[in-house]
């Protein structure tokens, strides 16, 4: 089984030589590696490049942000399964894809997501927030409930039946696509117990209040479209969030 990681990146010299070693450092012996570009000009090509024998496809140029680049890097796939890891952001340890990789072979799945880490920018050791997930029940995204989506890996296939990002959506567009995929009872869905990425905080949908609107603004406009709930869930899912800030001491 291959899988193949999605990295885009948009001016982003701080971290992103991180995220690319968390991803070649992968025991893990099947992977094909994309990495998208948005027209970077801060240095962060130069880094890239310093890497490049070992990524499989590595694309640099303008485009329409995040969410356009991600769906390049989505039909420049191969791979059985999909997974996406930002370019702020590092896998757990140097096992997570062999363990993912062993749930979609075990159980025949469409999707796998696992437990994130929300980590300080400049100490990816430092535990600010414990996304800590639940066994899969699309009942549960009625009460505002969805996978951590930096811990989301599905199946290539399921793309081709249910879409890409939806780049209408400002910052909402993973919530869109969860609620479309496996917020459908057509998909097999497992929860792998485990932390599988350790996402830097600073992220756009909560870098200014203005942000903050325009998410909640998106999320209730994914939320009719899917037909997954109303106010009630919209609510639900941002006070869900505040037990992910009571964290105890975190192993590295």
């Amino acid at each position: 089984m291959t899988i193949s990681i999605i990295t885009v990146v948009y001016n982003n010299v701080v971290s992103i030589e991180h995220c690319i070693q968390s991803v070649l450092s992968q025991s893990y012996p099947d992977i094909e590696y994309i990495v998208i570009d948005g027209g970077s000009t801060d240095g962060t090509c130069e880094i890239i490049e310093k890497y490049r024998k070992n990524i499989t496809h590595y694309v640099s140029e303008h485009d329409g942000g995040m969410y356009f680049g991600l769906n390049k890097g989505i039909l420049m796939s191969s791979g059985d399964v999909v997974g996406i890891l930002h370019s702020d952001d590092l896998f757990q340890g140097a096992d997570v894809i062999a363990d993912v990789a062993a749930v979609f072979n075990k159980t025949g799945c469409d999707a796998v997501y696992g437990d994130l880490w929300y980590v300080a920018k400049d100490d990816p050791d430092k535990v600010i927030r414990n996304w800590k997930s639940t066994p899969f029940d699309v009942r549960n995204f009625y009460h505002g409930w969805m996978p951590p989506h930096p811990t989301l890996f599905m199946k290539r296939t399921v793309y081709h039946d249910f879409g890409l990002f939806d780049t209408s959506y400002k910052i909402a567009a993973d919530y869109d696509l969860m609620l479309r995929t496996v917020g459908s009872v057509k998909l097999h869905c497992e929860y792998l117990p485990q932390v599988i990425t350790r996402m830097r905080v600073g992220g756009a949908s909560n870098k200014s209040l203005h942000n903050i609107w325009l998410k909640s603004r998106d999320d209730w406009h994914a939320l009719r479209r899917n037909k997954k709930g109303g106010l009630y869930t919209l609510i639900m899912k941002n006070v869900s969030k505040l037990g992910q800030f009571l964290v105890r001491k975190q192993k590295k």
